[in-house]
């Protein structure tokens, strides 16, 4: 069966549907109801009863007018869908091997071996259910995301609380969740205290406790507080909708060893037609029997049809960017689930990647002469950072906010990746950003900050002139040393550390995460120019990061992963997969997991590889019976698809595990 119809047409689709409305609720259809739901499965169980009715009736000596149309319905029931798949692909000027196994049913069938071609089309058409079921259940794994989100919520207004349909929330809505209830909208918590189970979103096992200024997700389960949410994405853009639609893109795309497949398979079916050809003309110009000549000819077209090679890439990839978004890592497509399993090296950003990325404000220093105290130095700051997007501009924000200092409005916002902000606040130009040389402004370079790391310092001037510096501490992510430590593990060499922020800081987490290569002080260019450098050498490098600066770098990496939570949009849309929960672990684990399946890849080709080879000498040197290659064939085909689906089993993703020294992957 052709790797077409397997995955996107007649036999069944895995192409998910993007969220735009959730789903009313209804109950969840029993797993009987939902087989017997697909089509396949219900011709083929028609074709399998009509075909042992009418062996039942042929074996007891009933006349032939009894037992024909019993088999001729096993022929139209299971044989029409291929046919007519197979010849809307003729008119496109390509030959489906689908049609193949039908013209082989049909050509027994004149030659007076109907019960062959009976069984033929019956095992063909069971092989083809058992592929529906077991491609279903990739898409069952994502597709249950849209029964989580509610189709109503309660939105709060200034004088009542109105129910309404969750489509219709906006950006700003004000939601009571009580308890129990599911949560409508990604958004923020303004008030109460509760836990979400959060596990079918993020992947954490516990509930998560939540309150102010807690973010939470739509579909995620409230426990046993109220809270108030202020929504913060349009439900088409919530996580939900993001790993459905991003499923769905995935599931679109061919990995490149699929593409080669399918560039040879054209060529390869058409050689098919040619050797049935000469297997079935050759012997009759030696005086070979008719019948017995068109049954071996048959019989090779059948088993040399190449329907479990072309059924050995897409499934394992598929199962694998399933497994990865039901754990909180969204890989956008098959080439780059298939890329991330070939990395040999990795580069990680510091601040939100192996930080938490909410930096805090240790110090405020004003400058000798400038005139101004430390409230107002940080009031100009947060007035040049309130647009900014970037971790450290928030922290500054939010400490001005948190002392209750007037913010005033500011102009002209320009953000240059690397460097800092720059903006018109109360007629002055004020700069925040890296110091060029603190020393020689007599600025102190990097103090020590509450938690022990080393501060980043940036400067704020007023029309070119230096006015004070703000002391910037960050929190190391709990899992960085053991995710460092299973990536070091994975590709044989410790990652390198790539960050924008001072030496002292990046040698601080360099230090608490076990890394070595560190290079600070570096602009978005220079990422790239390090990433170059590394690929110049032979490596296929991993880019993880979360910020602005970081896009070109993700661009630029064989692979990159964007830390998703608090990552910046751009950041976002140029990686290759995005982690929507803030555990570094994942990284290791998405790795493990793409290298599972190009390993399950490899091993489908070699079964599928070893099934035709085997079955084709068998027919051309011995004398291979039609109903064995039809079960050889079949059987090797449902084989490799059924292989490739174990990616799919919780046991395949495995977070948080370091495997031993010298082991890669």
């Amino acid at each position: 069966m052709s790797l077409h119809v397997f995955l996107y047409g007649a036999r069944v689709s895995t192409t998910l549907t993007p969220v735009r409305v959730p789903r009313p609720a209804h109950p969840a259809p029993s797993r009987r109801t939902r087989v017997l739901a697909l089509p396949e499965v219900r011709w083929a169980l028609a074709a399998t009863g009509a075909f042992l009715l009418a062996l039942a009736l042929d074996l007891g000596g009933l006349p032939w007018w009894a037992c024909g149309p019993l088999y001729a319905f096993a022929y139209a029931a299971g044989g029409w869908e291929p046919a007519l798949e197979g010849l809307r692909a003729l008119r496109e000027r390509t030959l489906d091997v689908d049609l193949l196994m039908i013209v082989a049913a049909l050509g027994a069938a004149a030659i007076g071996q109907v019960l062959d071609g009976a069984l033929l089309i019956v095992i063909f058409a069971t092989s083809g259910a058992l592929e529906a079921l077991a491609t279903a259940r990739t898409a069952d794994s994502v597709r249950g995301l849209l029964d989580l989100a509610p189709t109503t919520a309660t939105r709060v207004t200034e004088n009542a609380e109105e129910t309404v349909p969750t489509s219709e929330l906006a950006v700003g809505d004000v939601l009571l969740i009580r308890p129990g209830e599911r949560i409508g909208a990604d958004g923020r918590v303004l008030d109460g205290a509760s836990e979400a189970d959060q596990a079918t979103i993020t992947g954490e096992p516990l509930p998560v406790a939540k309150g102010p200024g807690d973010e939470v997700f739509a579909g995620t389960l409230n426990g046993t507080g109220a809270l108030r949410v202020r929504v913060e994405r349009d439900p088409a853009d919530s996580v939900i909708a993001r790993i459905v639609t991003l499923v769905e893109d995935a599931s679109r795309t061919k990995a490149p060893t699929q593409l080669f497949i399918e560039k040879i398979e054209q060529r390869y079916a058409v050689g098919i037609v040619a050797a049935t050809l000469a297997v079935f003309g050759v012997p009759l110009l030696f005086g070979a029997d008719l019948t017995d000549a068109l049954l071996r000819a048959m019989t090779f077209m059948i088993v040399a049809s190449p329907c479990a090679v072309v059924l050995a890439t897409m499934p394992p990839l598929l199962s694998a960017i399933a497994n990865a978004g039901r754990h909180g890592v969204l890989v956008k497509s098959a080439v780059a689930m298939e890329r991330l399993g070939e990395v040999d090296a990795v580069a990680l950003d510091k601040t939100g990647t192996l930080t938490e990325g909410a930096p805090e404000i240790s110090a405020v220093r004003p400058l000798p002469g400038s005139g101004l105290t430390p409230d107002a130095l940080l009031a100009l700051a947060a007035a040049a950072e309130l647009p900014s997007e970037h971790p450290l501009g928030r922290a500054v924000v939010r400490a001005a906010q948190e002392r209750g200092l007037r913010i005033a409005d500011a102009r002209d916002f320009v953000a240059v990746p690397g460097r800092g902000v720059t903006a018109l606040v109360e007629g002055r130009v004020i700069e925040v950003g890296r110091p060029g040389a603190p020393s020689d402004l007599g600025l102190p370079n990097a103090g020590p900050g509450r938690s022990g790391t080393a501060a980043t310092v940036v400067l704020v001037t007023g029309d070119g002139v230096p006015l004070g510096t703000l002391a910037l501490t960050d929190r190391l992510r709990p899992h960085a040393p053991a995710a460092t430590a299973a990536l070091t593990a994975l590709t044989g060499t410790a990652p390198v550390l790539l960050t924008g922020d001072n030496a002292r800081a990046a040698a601080r987490v360099a230090e608490a995460t076990g890394l070595v290569d560190i290079r600070a002080d570096l602009l978005p260019e220079d990422k790239v120019d390090a990433v170059r450098e590394l690929q110049d050498a032979g490596c296929k490098v991993l880019f993880v990061g979360d910020g602005v600066n970081d896009a070109p770098a993700l661009a630029a990496a064989h692979s990159g992963i964007a830390m998703g939570r608090a990552g910046a949009d751009l950041a976002l849309e140029t990686a290759d997969a995005v982690v929507v929960r803030d555990e570094l672990a994942t990284v290791p684990a998405v790795v493990r997991l793409s290298r599972a399946a190009r390993r399950l890849v490899l091993q489908n080709l070699v079964i599928a590889g070893a099934f035709i080879t085997g079955l084709v000498l068998w027919d051309l040197l011995g004398h291979l019976p039609l109903p064995l290659g039809v079960a050889g064939h079949e059987g090797s085909t449902v084989l490799v698809g059924l292989n490739g689906l174990r990616l799919l089993r919780e046991s395949a993703w495995r977070p948080g595990q370091v495997p031993s020294q010298g082991t890669r992957g």
